[in-house]
């Protein structure tokens, strides 16, 4: 048995594409997206018919073309989800406008915004997560949102900061970062690689994992953001795994006996101390490191950069 295969008996595999083709071959139960795998499937002439859709429906919504951008970014991103819903058996994640990282309100709105769109094209809230960067007020948005019945990711998650006050938080999945953990300590010790169990992004999932399930917590935890193989398989047993289809075809092509790796019986039974997080201790931790200071704010400017680039392409449409 290949080693794709074993993993699915441990752990839910989420593939990480906008791309149509790479899901139907590899059969996961979920998908995610961002700006930047929206940005890229996008310059496919294959997936044209989706931005004429939503050119449309945004010319028809207003004829201020501030708005038309904005509902045809919104309509846009929810065409790619729902192409995807019509592949995947389980849940979409569809990533709101990065530049409402630090609006607690307009983020809630657009959350609403998104949902309705899925709602209308007949998708029950429920197949949908609405994905929202890790700051402090983007956690405080999906507190608002899930007590509505909108399920929520919460990604650029680098820390245990960030995974406690989602719990706290009552959010329905989070997704650690474990690769850009990984890059970030290579460049800070001058290296040019960490091995498997050493890694530091397996051992920040790790620890969230463990800490969640023994104090119960019901967030569920998605390791994202792979860069080897070896990354992958010392997270055997995570809730759920976000992978690229080039991580996804190579554990397709290996035989091998896979050990799960992550067991929540276990972790009742480690010695953990539970934190209890406000905004203020919440900054504090953040301050503290470094790695995740970084990382958070690199992340949000990158899914930035592409977000303004697919704009410029719709606005030119319109």
């Amino acid at each position: 048995m290949n080693l794709l295969e074993q993993l699915k008996t441990y752990t839910k595999v989420v593939a990480d594409t906008g791309d149509f083709a790479s899901i139907e071959v590899y059969t996961p139960v979920d998908a995610t997206t961002n700006p930047s795998l929206i940005y890229a499937a996008s310059q496919e002439p294959k997936y044209k018919p989706l931005i004429d859709d939503a050119i449309a429906y945004a010319r028809s919504a207003s004829a201020d073309k501030a708005v038309q951008l904005s509902k045809a970014m919104d309509k846009l991103a929810v065409n790619f989800g729902l192409k995807i819903l019509e592949i995947v058996p389980g849940r979409v994640s569809t990533e709101v406008d990065a530049r409402l990282s630090f609006d607690t309100e307009g983020t809630v709105s657009k959350a609403r915004e998104i949902i309705a769109l899925y709602e209308a094209a007949g998708i029950p809230r429920e197949r949908v997560l609405i994905k929202i960067a890790s700051t402090w007020e983007g956690i405080q948005a999906a507190e608002i949102i899930e007590k509505e019945g909108i399920r929520c990711n919460l990604t650029l998650l680098f820390s245990m900061a960030q995974a406690i006050a989602c719990a706290q938080a009552g959010v329905r999945l989070i997704s650690p970062f474990v690769g850009r953990i990984l890059d970030w300590h290579k460049k800070d010790r001058g290296v040019s690689e960490i091995p498997g169990a050493d890694d530091p992004g397996v051992q920040s999932v790790t620890a969230i994992f463990n800490y969640y399930k023994k104090f119960g917590y019901n967030t569920q935890v998605m390791g994202a953001s792979f860069r080897n193989t070896s990354e992958i398989v010392e997270l055997a047993g995570s809730d759920l795994l976000t992978i690229a289809p080039s991580l996804l075809r190579e554990l397709e092509q290996t035989e091998g006996t896979l050990v799960k790796k992550l067991d929540a019986d276990k972790a009742k039974q480690l010695e953990i101390t539970q934190i209890k997080l406000d905004e203020k201790s919440f900054r504090w931790m953040m301050n503290e490191d470094a790695m995740a200071t970084e990382k958070l704010a690199e992340g949000i400017r990158n899914f930035t950069k592409d977000l303004v680039k697919l704009e410029k392409q719709i606005a030119a449409m319109l």
